[in-house]
C-alpha cells in the first residue's frame, strides 16, 4: 500500500514542511507511487538518506545486467544515451568518468571565476527592466545568469544560447509520460548539436571544459563518445537548471521577508551563511535518483526487499529536526547548518562550489541594483511547476519599487 502524496502540487511547493510532516509520519521510509518510476520507496530522515547515498553496496543505481533505476523500456534510445552519464553510473564506471571531469575542472578554477560572474550578474540586472515592468525574474535574471556562466565554462558559442533557454524550459514542464515523450525531438536536437561541437573541437581546438575533457580524453582517459555528449548535457543543465532555482526561490524568500532582505543588505558578508540556508530551505533538487535494493535490508524498522528502489529524499532530509531545529523556520543565521542539498557519498554535486558562487553574486547584484525591487503580483499567485524533484517556480514577476 502507498502513501498517497504529490509532491508537485501547489500545495506541496507552499508549505513542503507541512508535507514532509505528514509524510514522515508514516515512517522512516514509506512507499509511493513517483511519477514515470512508479512504485519507489522513499526516505524520510536525513540519516536515512546519508545512509542510503553512501551504502553503495547495497543501494546501486544500476542492476548487474547494467539496467538504469529509474529507465523504462519504452524509453527511446536518445533517452538513455543522454541518461548514460556518471549520474547514472556506480563504481567503478562513475570514478572514471568523475575523475575525468574532475580534471577539467580543476583546470578551470572556478573560484576564480567570482569578480566575472559579479560582473555578469551587474549587467543582467540592469537589463531586468529593459522591456518593461513588471519582468519575470525566473527567465529575465535567475535563469540567464547561470545560464551564460555554464554556457562559457563550457566553451558553447554565445550566440546559441536562445537554443539552450528553449530546451532547458521544454526538459523542466514535463509531468508524466505525455509530456516526457513530447520532450524526445529537444533531446534529440540537443544530442546532436553536441556531437557536432565535439567533433569541431576535436578537429580544431577550442576553450572551456569541453576542450579540456577532449584533452584529458586524448592524453588517454576512457571515454565513450556517447558518454562525453552525456556528461555535455549533464554538465550544461545541471550546472545551470537547479541553480536557476535555487536563485529565483531565494529572491521569492527574501520579497516575502522585507526585514531578511534588509539585514543581508546590511552586510554583504552575511551571504555565505544566507546562501546556505537558502539551500537547505529551497532544496531545488528534491529527490536523488532512484537506486535499486541489492538485498533485503532492514531501515530502521522497515524491511525492503532485493529489487526494490528506493529514493532518498532531500527536502525530507533537509526539514528533518534532528538534523535542524526548528527546520521549518527560515533563519539565514543558522548555525550549523546540516543540510545535504547537494546530495552526500559518491554522488555529492560536483559543481557545488559554482552553485554558492553564483547563488551569491546573483543576490548582490540584484539587490544593489534594485533595493526596493517587490513582487508585481500577490504572493499567493506565485506558481511552482509540476515537476515532482524539483522546487521550480514558474514565473516570479516583480517590480522595480521606489524609495
Amino acid at each position: 500500500m502507498s502513501f498517497q502524496a504529490d509532491f508537485a502540487s501547489q500545495d506541496y511547493f507552499r508549505n513542503p514542511s507541512a508535507a514532509i510532516e505528514k509524510l514522515r509520519a508514516q515512517g522512516p521510509v514509506v512507499r509511493v507511487h513517483f511519477p514515470i518510476v512508479g512504485q519507489v520507496w522513499t526516505t524520510t530522515t536525513q540519516a536515512l538518506a546519508d545512509r542510503v547515498l553512501k551504502d553503495t553496496e547495497t543501494f546501486t543505481i544500476r542492476k548487474d545486467d547494467g539496467t538504469v533505476a529509474g529507465l523504462r523500456w519504452w524509453m527511446p534510445k536518445v533517452v538513455r544515451t543522454l541518461a548514460n552519464s556518471m549520474l547514472s553510473m556506480d563504481d567503478p564506471g562513475h570514478k572514471r568518468l568523475r575523475d575525468i571531469v574532475d580534471e577539467a575542472f580543476r583546470r578551470r578554477a572556478v573560484l576564480g571565476m567570482e569578480p566575472h560572474i559579479q560582473a555578469i550578474g551587474d549587467a543582467l540586472a540592469d537589463e531586468l527592466f529593459a522591456e518593461g515592468s513588471p519582468s519575470d525574474l525566473v527567465d529575465r535574471y535567475a535563469r540567464k545568469l547561470p545560464l551564460v556562466v555554464i554556457s562559457e565554462l563550457l566553451g558553447l558559442p554565445a550566440a546559441d544560447r536562445a537554443k539552450f533557454i528553449a530546451w532547458a524550459s521544454g526538459f523542466t514542464r514535463f509531468t508524466g509520460m505525455v509530456g516526457f515523450l513530447a520532450a524526445i525531438p529537444n533531446m534529440l536536437a540537443m544530442r546532436r548539436y553536441m556531437e557536432r561541437h565535439v567533433e569541431t573541437v576535436r578537429r580544431s581546438g577550442g576553450e572551456g571544459l569541453i576542450a579540456e575533457i577532449v584533452r584529458v580524453e586524448k592524453e588517454g582517459a576512457q571515454i565513450s563518445g556517447d558518454e562525453m555528449v552525456a556528461m555535455i548535457f549533464l554538465l550544461l543543465f545541471a550546472g545551470h537548471e537547479t541553480t536557476t532555482h535555487l536563485i529565483s526561490g531565494s529572491v521569492h524568500e527574501l520579497l516575502k521577508n522585507p526585514g531578511l532582505r534588509d539585514w543581508l543588505e546590511a552586510d554583504w558578508s552575511r551571504l555565505d551563511l544566507a546562501v546556505e540556508e537558502f539551500l537547505r530551505f529551497i532544496t531545488p533538487v528534491q529527490f536523488t535518483k532512484p537506486r535499486y535494493v541489492r538485498r533485503d535490508v532492514d531501515l530502521d524498522g522497515v524491511t525492503l526487499r532485493k529489487g526494490d528502489k528506493v529514493m532518498a529524499m532531500l527536502a525530507a532530509a533537509n526539514m528533518d529536526p534532528l538534523a535542524n531545529p526548528h527546520p521549518e523556520q527560515l533563519d539565514l543565521q543558522r548555525r550549523p547548518n546540516r543540510h545535504i542539498a547537494f546530495g552526500t557519498g559518491v554522488h555529492f554535486c560536483l559543481g557545488h562550489q559554482l552553485a554558492r558562487l553564483e547563488a551569491r553574486c546573483a543576490l548582490k547584484s540584484l539587490f544593489q541594483r534594485w533595493p526596493h525591487l517587490r513582487l508585481a503580483v500577490d504572493k499567493s499567485e506565485i506558481r511552482w511547476r509540476r515537476r515532482p524533484g524539483l522546487n521550480a517556480i514558474e514565473q516570479l514577476p516583480v517590480h522595480p519599487g521606489s524609495s
